[in-house]
């Protein structure tokens, strides 16, 4: 990098001229960091921007402006190649702080010299670049989500490897009578179209079509993935579009719903098959059906089987019951239902069912004899209630996510898990974390669906697709729909969630979107989602490295592995930046250009601490750039206020944070530090998946730490925030600023 020159600008506009002393700010740039500040009316106009353009041209190369929040005005601050640091002088200080405040303006001049600070600890970051990148999208899944991906694809531009494992393709749609309307008036089943989708992408010269294989071994990283397949041939692809299906639920554990006692109990997938192949007739005498009781929810919503909706058995059972009522207007057709759920344009056809003379009984089926006498425990009238002289009878067994491949289970695991779709008493086991504390970091064991790896990864952290418990791909869903845990490979369709054909052609165009941006950002060395062109990765120290692997383990999203000498090894388009590794490190070996532990601290330590005679206390409090710091943005910007004496120190996630930032925070004289992070557990809400979790780790070994720095374990917690927390987190921080009051002022004040 060529000699650092940076230029410092301040803002006097949206107010913060008139609430702090902005000479005073100047000040502090001059005498303390030796720097020349310019200040301006408005810094975001043209004539601002204009300036400090200007001054680039001249030779600036590094860019502190002193203005607003740093997520706003992020296009007329950018000035790439060159860096640029923000101070939030605005919602953070005189949005949020009573105007000429001696309290408003000793914070105003902690924020600029956090950034001046920052400022010799960072340079811009040059991207990981390495030979050429693949443009090609891998699809894995022949059915109506995988060829509309591929087509999709293929339509962006993109050559595309579509993978197939049986011998055709189409998928269940291809054994489908008709599909649920997606066009208007939204109210009849409507023609299955899936030929034509499989003639077109048959059609297309860019999409390479492979059936009858599976993936055998996937190495490598967004851009410059090698899938080898089970005909032995490999392909180089850029990303990964997962587009498996469902399988039905297995039926045989359904024995109270007469499944297997009589041949006229069938599942709706097979009665799809026999309206396909003409009108229904009973199995056990090949009478016409004349009359057919649908039971919902069969296996679903049940903890003893799948636990969750799978939203498509309900408008299913309608259509099938139309197709019977339009081909015979004399068939009696019942549904029987606990809720019946038809969101969205799926109403019009329960209002079409009723008018056609659907009969809807709402409670729950009992028991279904061998005679078909369906008993159910009506709802309405509060007393069980047979019905008989059916003809068959219907279950709508809901959808299992193929997340693994059965076929491979019998070979690589053994053929008992195949005897069963989630069964969390059989799991297979895959490396996942553990904890952070040397030799306790080797294995956890996490519940995967029965069934070999889809990909089969070559990643430290295991062949599979970290998934939820009933076996949908595990990511952020709110935030980051179609991702996975693992970088460049996304997930859509029914793999992802329960949905019908409409829906999955839909997901399947996200999910493409997403694998286009993958493979575009991997040649550029950008990051994904969401630090969004972030081209910064970690760096490592080898010098200093103890090969604790804690890195290599805590990773959400499987981007560090381990060389043969057993050191960490980066795969930088895996990388989200979320700085994790980071966090990790015990020795503070591992760092980015543009962000690193050092950094941190050294925000931290510049501060001005009063001495305990001031009566003014200093709480640090750690925020996630996600959540916790939008959110106190919105604080501001709605003139909500909290405590003074709060600095708030934003990070890319808590999972980032080493716990040698708290310590040296407690060291120069914080009385208290808080972290501030998205929420954990099993419903997390952290952008980085496990950020929070790692946090909260860490900070439960803290208490030694404290207890040799004779302080108090109340100095030191961790909170939740939400973006909707504009409200609650000024009462949180104040509560906690009374709190440490309570306990007193730091005793390494003025050391």
């Amino acid at each position: 990098m060529s000699e650092r020159k940076t230029g410092v600008y301040l803002c006097s506009g949206c107010g913060i001229g008139e609430a702090v002393n902005v000479a005073t700010l100047e000040g502090v740039a001059k005498s303390e960091f030796r720097m020349e500040p310019k200040t301006h009316a408005c810094l975001c106009g043209d004539e601002g921007v204009g300036m400090i353009k200007a001054d680039i041209d001249a030779g600036v190369n590094q860019v502190i402006v002193a203005a607003c929040s740093a997520r706003v005005m992020t296009d007329r601050f950018a000035f790439e190649p060159h860096l640029t640091i923000r101070a939030d002088l605005r919602e953070k200080v005189i949005w949020s702080h009573p105007a000429g405040d001696e309290d408003t303006q000793m914070l105003a001049e902690d924020y600029l010299r956090m950034a001046l600070s920052q400022a010799p600890k960072v340079t811009a970051p040059e991207p990981w670049v390495d030979g050429d990148y693949s443009q090609r999208i891998c699809v894995l899944g022949g059915g109506v989500t995988g060829l509309t991906a591929a087509k999709e694809a293929a339509a962006l531009g993109h050559d595309v490897l579509l993978i197939e494992r049986s011998d055709r393709l189409g998928g269940h749609a291809l054994g489908a009578s008709k599909r649920l309307p997606h066009r208007p008036p939204y109210d009849s089943p409507e023609p299955n179209d899936v030929d034509a989708l499989v003639a077109a992408v048959k059609a297309e010269s860019r999409i390479v079509v492979k059936m009858s294989v599976t993936v055998t071994k996937t190495a490598g990283m967004p851009g410059k993935f090698a899938v080898t397949l089970s005909d032995g041939s490999v392909e180089d692809v850029g990303a990964i579009v997962i587009a498996t299906g469902w399988r039905p639920y297995d039926a045989t554990k359904l024995g109270h719903l007469g499944y297997g006692a009589s041949p006229d109990v069938v599942t709706n997938v097979e009665f799809e098959a026999m309206l396909k192949a003409g009108r229904p007739q009973r199995k056990s005498s090949g009478q016409p059906v004349k009359s057919v009781a649908f039971v919902q929810c069969a296996g679903s919503r049940d903890p003893n089987h799948l636990p969750y909706c799978s939203n498509v058995c309900c408008a299913t059972s309608l259509k099938q019951a139309l197709e019977l009522i339009q081909a015979d207007p004399l068939t009696n057709c019942y549904v029987i239902y606990e809720e019946m759920r038809t969101p969205g344009v799926a109403e019009e056809l329960y209002r079409a069912a009723q008018k056609a003379g659907v009969i809807f009984i709402k409670g729950k089926v009992k028991g279904v004899g061998a005679d078909l006498t369906v008993t159910v425990a009506d709802e309405l009238v509060q007393a069980d209630i047979p019905l008989q002289g059916l003809d068959m009878v219907v279950l709508a067994t809901g959808m299992v996510p193929n997340s693994t491949n059965p076929d491979a289970a019998a070979e690589e695991y053994g053929a008992d898990l195949l005897k069963g779709d989630v069964d969390p008493e059989a799991p297979i086991k895959v490396a996942g974390y553990c904890g952070s504390e040397p030799g306790a970091h080797e294995r956890r064991e996490q519940a995967i669906p029965p069934g070999g790896p889809l990909l089969n990864l070559q990643y430290r952290q295991g062949p599979h697709l970290p998934v939820l418990h009933d076996g949908f791909a595990d990511s952020h869903y709110i935030c980051f729909p179609y991702e996975t845990r693992r970088t460049g490979i996304y997930t859509c369709g029914p793999v992802r969630r329960p949905m019908d054909w409409a829906e999955a052609a839909e997901d399947a165009q996200g999910a493409v979107l997403k694998a286009v941006q993958a493979v575009r950002s991997a040649a550029a060395g950008a990051a994904l989602h969401p630090r969004v062109g972030d081209l910064s990765f970690p760096k490592i120290n080898y010098n200093q490295c103890t090969k604790c692997r804690r890195c290599t383990v805590e990773c959400p999203f499987g981007a560090i592995d381990e060389n043969a000498e057993q050191y960490p090894q980066v795969n930088a388009t895996r990388c989200r930046r979320c700085g994790t590794c980071m966090g990790a490190c015990p020795v503070r070996t591992i760092s980015f250009d543009n962000y690193s532990v050092e950094m941190l601290t050294t925000q931290i330590k510049s501060v001005k601490i009063p001495d305990e005679f001031s009566g003014k206390p200093r709480i640090l409090v750690i925020a996630c750039e996600n959540d916790a710091v939008p959110s106190l943005d919105m604080a501001g910007i709605k003139r909500n206020s909290w405590s003074a004496h709060v600095r708030v120190l934003p990070v890319r996630c808590l999972g980032s944070v080493s716990l040698l930032c708290v310590s040296d925070a407690l060291s120069v004289g914080y009385d208290g530090v808080m972290l501030m992070g998205c929420k954990p557990g099993d419903d997390y809400q952290c952008h980085f998946v496990k950020g929070s979790a790692m946090a909260a780790e860490r900070l439960s070994k803290i208490g030694e730490t404290l207890k040799s720095m004779m302080l108090e374990p109340e100095r030191v917690v961790q909170v939740e925030a939400s973006i909707a927390d504009a409200d609650r987190l000024p009462k949180v921080i104040d509560e906690f600023v009374d709190r440490i009051m309570g306990i007193g002022f730091n005793p390494f004040k003025g050391f």
